[in-house]
């Protein structure tokens, strides 16, 4: 079987420190290949990959000033389209843009929809001639026919275990108003608890006015956007995850990134977190902030073990491999 990936190419892929659809995208490259899967990964000419690497933008548009993301992102598109009858199917990881010119590829698509930016961009989806794939079934649309929904995958090897822990809270994720940080330093504040924050900052504006005032250094801590080792160190050894988040969250990569650290994670019951924590397991689900402050108190129920070996079964990056296989044979089939 040959297939294409197509890539985003807002960072790397693999990402040096932010860039979720880029390391899916990564980890799936990796675990075809090891499958003896002939892939040709277009990405970023900077990535690395066991793969065949192809493609036409230097760098990630995120990393360089010069590069205009609409211009790249079209002309990375159209060289990976040209080539598309070299392969057995294209599997689209760059949300709507390659749908929209999804006539022009000569051999069959599926797109995994890594979440909807806007109600405004399913047109590009209802006229396309791709297949489909959601990663929860909470994100899936009622105007669209899916072939299954395949969660995403973590390196487990990565994600080293840390049995203890410690009595600090992580909040992990962009700065934005969808995810809540703000509420994650309440949370933290009513606990009694210190919170480290990690992520790029989405939203200057939010971060200036709500969040950066709360950062003393001691009680509040940001660190900025981290690397996969400090992200695997600073997740294990919390007590729990903050996930207040204020939108239906697609999946929510670094949820179950810190459940394979043993560390649990208290969500809002938003989205996916129904679909991806196991309640009394890998985390707990509340609905505001005096639960999630009582989540918090009785964190040290959840077994950092259990919480491990859960994260494990469900949400290996083997597993989303052999999810995608599954599929691709149907659609070569």
């Amino acid at each position: 079987m040959k297939v294409a990936l197509l890539g985003p190419i807002a960072w790397r892929t693999p990402p040096v420190h932010y860039g979720p659809w880029e390391l899916i995208t990564s980890l799936l490259a990796e675990g075809l290949t090891r499958r003896g899967v002939d892939v040709t990964l277009f990405a970023t000419l900077d990535s690395v990959t066991k793969a065949t690497l192809d493609g036409v933008v230097p760098t990630g548009y995120e990393m360089s000033p010069d590069l205009d993301g609409r211009v790249w992102e079209a002309i990375h598109i159209a060289h990976a389209l040209r080539r598309s009858a070299e392969f057995d199917l294209v599997h689209n990881h760059l949300d709507w843009l390659p749908l929209a010119l999804s006539e022009f590829c000569a051999a069959p698509m599926v797109t995994t929809i890594h979440g909807f930016s806007g109600q405004n961009i399913l047109p590009a989806y209802v006229r396309s001639r791709s297949k489909f794939v959601s990663i929860s079934d909470s994100d899936r649309s009622p105007d669209l026919d899916y072939l299954g929904t395949v969660y995403h995958g973590i390196d487990l090897d990565e994600l080293p275990f840390d049995p203890d822990g410690s009595d600090d809270l992580v909040a992990f994720g962009r700065i934005h108003p969808d995810k809540g940080t703000h509420t994650a330093i309440e949370i933290a504040r009513r606990a009694g608890r210190r919170l480290i924050m990690c992520g790029i900052v989405q939203d200057a504006r939010y971060f200036a006015e709500l969040v950066e005032p709360l950062i003393d250094g001691d009680r509040v801590v940001y660190l900025g956007s981290v690397g996969p080792q400090d992200r695997a160190r600073i997740l294990g050894s919390a007590a729990a995850l903050l996930h207040p988040i204020l939108f239906a969250e697609p999946f929510g990569l670094s949820v179950v990134e810190s459940m394979a650290c043993g560390t649990p994670v208290v969500a809002y019951k938003k989205g996916s977190m129904p679909e991806v924590v196991d309640e009394g397991v890998t985390g707990r689900l509340v609905t505001d902030v005096d639960e999630a402050v009582a989540a918090v108190a009785a964190i040290g129920g959840i077994d950092r073990g259990g919480c491990r070996i859960r994260a494990r079964e469900r949400f290996g990056a083997d597993r989303m491999v052999e999810d995608y296989l599954r599929i691709y044979r149907e659609i070569v089939s």
